[in-house]
């Protein structure tokens, strides 16, 4: 896969703190990724849709309200119904150590927390896509 990855870096629900958001975006497009930002305030129906229109690799989801568990299935099975099953959904923010396997379970990739540093989470990235890191 010669083209770079697409990353979608989406707020879900009514956090309104989206400084994490925009630093993991522009540090994944200095990594080499084309990353689109939608902004806070995001339905599930909106990051899904978001994914579909922008032909997205990854959608990563920033969450600091503790809505996750309620969120994240809703984005995944939006996704799911716009036959979008495939793309990597990556979750990031405030997240309880007991829901971290709940989320993978639900096809979640990768969960970070305050303090992941970038080549985790593009390394995480690489492997959901099954490319070789340089």
């Amino acid at each position: 896969m010669d083209r770079k990855a697409r990353v979608l870096v989406a707020k879900p629900g009514l956090d309104g703190h989206d400084r994490g958001a925009k630093i993991i975006a522009r540090a994944l497009r200095d990594s080499g990724y084309e990353v689109i930002y939608t902004g806070i305030r995001q339905t599930p129906d909106m990051i899904a849709e978001a994914a579909l229109q922008e032909d997205v690799d990854v959608v990563g989801l920033s969450i600091l309200s503790g809505a996750h568990m309620a969120l994240v299935p809703r984005v995944i099975e939006k996704l799911k119904e716009l036959g979008m099953g495939d793309v990597v959904v990556l979750v990031g923010g405030i997240i309880p150590d007991e829901d971290v396997q709940a989320l993978k379970d639900m096809g979640v990739a990768g969960v970070f927390g305050p303090g992941t540093l970038t080549p985790e989470i593009v390394e995480t990235i690489e492997k959901a896509l099954g490319r070789e890191l340089a």
